[in-house]
């Protein structure tokens, strides 16, 4: 048999759906064992590879060099191959540093010890054998994992409930925001959303929301982190910035459309981590809004007006 074709049996013998036992399945199994067409699979290795740079590079030149996957095939393998492949316990994402973002430039995966002990066994008298092991301590590999990654995460307590969200700078510019900038600049304020790269509703007040005519729905212009002042009638949009997005002219025309019945008096903010980040952008942000920098979280930079902190 060729080595797709084994690749594509180990991957039914370790339980992965139909739709993940395909050649682009096999291939990228391949790639992160490091298996070209004359080697044995007790040859297998494990290193941590990047889907362009390493997984469709490898690919390409040892079994597609006639017709290469193109690099805008690089969400393919992310979201129909490595996704599943992680659900199944065979691969580990960003093991070298599970700190790193989702959207990572830098992102990674590798085969698991454990799945590479079994491959590593194909075509041998004990294949039957480390597979029934494999399949047979999967729950066990889940918990394991699970408890690992939430290691890594980033606590934080809001209405006396503790979230979880993942690891990145990102992440802890909004932590930031919710546990330093509020009870400076917002004091008695109430969180009503904030969103994580894993997951955009990891906290939503849909009530509280709904009272100041701020419509959630899947297409919605929310930011960030929005938090409203009740005694002052202020609402804070929030947008925090570590690779895109501050509070620019366009986005101050998006938000003032989102907010158009809202009664409350609206304030930007755009959020740094640092003033190295806050000067990438500088051009972009809007006149009339405020920037918070997390290192220095007891000052403010106001973009010009006859006024330091508050509505438009």
């Amino acid at each position: 048999m060729s080595k797709i074709t084994e690749a594509q049996e180990i991957l039914k013998e370790l339980g992965l759906p139909t739709a993940q036992q395909n050649e682009l399945s096999a291939l990228t199994l391949l790639s992160l064992c490091s298996i070209k067409e004359d080697m044995k699979w007790s040859g297998a290795t494990r290193s941590s590879q990047r889907i362009t740079k390493e997984i469709m590079a490898f690919v390409n030149e040892n079994y597609k060099a006639d017709a290469p996957y193109a690099p805008n095939t690089r969400e393919t393998f992310r979201r129909h191959v490595l996704h599943q492949f992680i659900q199944a316990e065979i691969v580990n994402y960003n093991p070298d540093d599970p700190t790193l973002p989702v959207n990572s430039p830098n992102a990674h995966y590798a085969i698991t010890p454990e799945a590479l002990k079994v491959i590593k066994s194909y075509g041998s008298t004990s294949w039957k054998k480390r597979v029934k092991e494999f399949t047979d301590n999967i729950e066990i590999l889940r918990d394991k994992y699970a408890k690992e990654r939430q290691m890594h995460r980033i606590p934080l307590t809001i209405e006396g409930n503790e979230y979880y969200l993942s690891p990145g700078t990102h992440n802890e510019v909004q932590v930031a925001v919710v546990e330093e900038f509020a009870p400076r600049f917002a004091p008695g304020g109430k969180l009503l959303y904030i969103g994580d790269t894993e997951n955009k509703d990891l906290y939503v007040n849909s009530v509280a929301l709904a009272t100041l005519n701020l419509p959630i729905t899947e297409h919605s212009k929310l930011p960030d982190i929005v938090i409203s002042d009740d005694n002052k009638g202020w609402l804070f949009l929030i947008e925090v910035v570590t690779s895109h997005g501050p509070v620019s002219a366009k986005r101050v025309v998006e938000l003032e459309e989102f907010t158009k019945d809202c009664p409350y008096g609206i304030v930007y903010v755009t959020a740094f981590p640092n003033a190295k980040e806050f000067k990438k952008y500088v051009d972009d942000i809007a006149w009339e809004t405020e920037v918070w920098l997390s290192d220095t979280p007891d000052h403010m930079i106001h973009f010009n007006g006859d006024r330091f902190i508050g509505p438009r």
